[in-house]
């Protein structure tokens, strides 16, 4: 920059307030000039506000400081979070009916009554108005499984029928300490005894009609936590009963299977197979006679109706 003066040019550089002279400046003005600039250095120096500037500082560093430990801890409870799933995991029993091939097992009651079940089966018995019930099993988890309790559904209603489990605090507590390893088979028992009971008597009625029922299976891991309650469906097959296995549930953890989507699912198949039973209960003629053509390109002609019986859905759903 460059400022006029009478007759003479003084050139003021930045830096440190040093003015390079021209030539014909004379000495007196040049020391002039740079004791102006040091009283301003030295008012500006004392007029700045120190505190503020270091409360300022010291606050931006605690906020720098305070983002880091954040994005930290953040990231130290992700790596928990996935830390505690893979050890449920690693201790989550899943409870199934056993292979058809496995070894048949014999369980005992408390009134020495002997129950025995091949594999992929279920025993069943009405003896004396006593109910005693059994199901062969295979631990396809792969944490110990501990069963804890046991409920009765009366019939084999469809998802829409029974969508939900039955409440936790109607199921009966389990007597007999029942510890089925990972991978490998074991057996569940249960009776039904009290002369008062309506349960007893309704599965009482269900397997003397050789009907199908369900069981309901609550069990945790070795130390109590991660409950699931399994459903079992037991079918009468000839002279034995068949166990299958139709749902799971979490009570301490979220499921693989929403329970929105496991509705729908259940909803479209039973749209199907009331639509089956729709078809199959109209006549052959007249379906032909809707569809306005006879087969073979004959002539239509009246045949008269013949009744057919809708068929009930099976007891597998599917």
């Amino acid at each position: 920059m460059k400022q006029l003066t009478t007759g003479q040019v003084v050139v003021i550089t930045p830096g440190w307030g040093r003015p390079a002279l021209d030539e014909d400046v004379p000495p007196g003005r040049s020391a002039a000039c740079e004791g102006s600039v040091t009283k301003w250095r030295v008012m500006l120096f004392l007029a700045t506000d120190w505190a503020t500037i270091s409360s300022l500082v010291t606050g931006a560093g605690t906020l720098v400081l305070a983002l880091a430990t954040f994005a930290s801890v953040r990231s130290s409870n992700r790596s928990a979070r996935i830390a505690e799933a893979a050890l449920q995991e690693q201790r989550r029993p899943v409870l199934a009916p056993s292979r058809l091939d496995d070894p048949l097992q014999k369980v005992m009651f408390l009134d020495r009554s002997w129950l025995s079940a091949a594999g992929g089966r279920a025993a069943v018995e009405h003896v004396d108005g006593r109910v005693y019930l059994a199901i062969s099993l295979r631990n396809v988890g792969s944490g110990m499984a501990v069963c804890q309790g046991w409920a009765v559904r009366p019939g084999f209603g469809s998802g829409r029928d029974l969508p939900m489990h039955a409440p936790v605090e109607e199921f009966r507590l389990q007597g007999r300490d029942m510890y089925i390893p990972a991978g490998d088979i074991g057996m569940w028992q249960g009776a039904l005894r009290h002369p008062d009971d309506p349960l007893r008597a309704a599965v009482a009625e269900l397997i003397d009609a050789r009907q199908p029922f369900l069981v309901e299976l609550l069990y945790s891991d070795q130390v109590g936590r991660q409950r699931t309650i399994t459903r079992f469906g037991l079918i009468p097959a000839a002279d034995s009963w068949l166990a299958s296995v139709t749902r799971h549930w979490y009570l301490d953890w979220d499921g693989p299977r929403p329970e929105t989507d496991v509705l729908a699912a259940s909803e479209a198949v039973q749209r199907d197979q009331e639509a089956a039973e729709r078809q199959a209960a109209v006549p052959s003629g007249a379906t032909a006679e809707m569809d306005g053509a006879a087969p073979d390109g004959a002539p239509t002609a009246a045949v008269e109706p013949t009744a057919t019986a809708a068929r009930q859905p099976g007891p597998l759903g599917q």
